[in-house]
């Protein structure tokens, strides 16, 4: 492959991605030097695109866990083999395309702010319209511009700085960026979300099913990160932290607190009591959800604004879900899972 950034090498993970790993690949296939794709046992024609796209293949063999983690420090591990002098690495997951200009910009950006070793940009969803699913996920992706806490699957960071971190923390089947990124920051560098473009995503989240199985397996990752990191950090620095007890607060303290409420009730005014106590528990989630759509006003359509708030409060019971899991993992001594959420 030849390539302009010739600086830069590019790790692309998949697993059965299919037509959305070709257009990732195309997407990349002239931007730099060297590109490696890493395939986590696919059984469609994944390797053998990349292949015929001349990528540096890497195979994953099923002795080890296969997740994102893992595929991405053995892509790294390979493009340290062919590009011995590599200086920045771009991350890109399988059913992603690479914005044209966004390795120039996310090197320059480096090259003239040494403290910064990493960066990330605008990721959009392909197809926000097809489903609400995939709308939900533009929206999450829309974060802040400047210096953050964390990125996502996608990144331009320094390969010094990567190998130093000790890379990606392969016990962790979700979450693994967070992780990476406290690591990154507690070496004293920061990361900054610019106000470029980088990627667009083909989520492909067409169900409830989908989307339900993709909000459990955050929870379980969440909680999997927030434990291993809260006696190792401090305070509001602990990756998921909020999310971990959020997830709790609405779901078991939402019930237990509307079965205190409804005892109440019918204890001072029966039939009517009840009413009134329900009435009062629903009104609390529902304040939650305009609150949690609130601070997207005047950003998105009100219906958006709306959706997102439903969706982020009925997402609290799948990643309780997920946290149950891990505890029940946990105390029969199974390795952390990978759940699956794409077909």
């Amino acid at each position: 492959m030849t390539g302009v950034y010739s600086k830069i090498g590019l790790v692309i993970i998949g697993r059965n991605e299919g037509s959305r790993l070709e257009a990732c690949l195309r997407s990349v296939a002239t931007k730099c030097n060297e590109a490696v794709y890493v395939d986590s046992a696919s059984t469609d024609q994944s390797v053998s695109i990349a292949r015929t796209l001349q990528f540096h293949v890497v195979e994953l063999d099923q002795n080890g866990a296969l997740n994102a983690a893992r595929a991405r420090n053995a892509g790294f591990a390979r493009l340290k083999q062919v590009v011995p002098g590599l200086v920045y690495v771009q991350f890109l997951d399988g059913d992603c395309e690479l914005d044209a200009a966004w390795l120039g910009n996310a090197q320059l950006w480096l090259e003239n702010h040494p403290k910064t070793v990493a960066v990330c940009g605008r990721r959009r969803e392909c197809f926000a319209h097809q489903s609400i699913y995939n709308k939900l996920c533009d929206i999450e992706w829309d974060t802040p511009v400047g210096e953050a806490l964390s990125f996502g699957g996608e990144a331009f960071i320094r390969a010094a700085a990567f190998a130093r971190s000790g890379g990606y923390n392969e016990t962790f089947p979700a979450g693994e960026e967070p992780d990476l990124c406290l690591r990154l920051r507690h070496t004293g560098g920061s990361i900054v979300r610019l106000p470029a473009e980088m990627s667009r995503h083909d989520a492909h989240i067409l169900s409830f099913r989908t989307w339900w199985k993709r909000m459990v397996r955050g929870g379980y990752g969440a909680a999997l990160v927030y434990a291993h990191w809260r006696n190792r950090s401090s305070g509001l620095d602990v990756p998921f932290r909020f999310m971990t007890r959020s997830a709790m607060i609405w779901t078991d303290g939402w019930l237990l607190g509307s079965a205190a409420c409804l005892a109440t009730g019918i204890y001072i005014g029966g039939l009517k009591g009840m009413l009134g106590a329900g009435l009062f528990s629903l009104s609390v989630w529902l304040i939650q959800t305009l609150r949690c759509s609130r601070k997207l006003w005047g950003k998105i359509t009100a219906f958006d604004a709306f959706a997102y708030g439903i969706f982020t409060m009925l997402g609290k019971w799948p990643q309780r879900l997920g946290q149950t899991l891990l505890l029940r993992d946990i105390s029969s001594g199974v390795r952390p899972r990978k759940i699956e959420y794409k077909t």
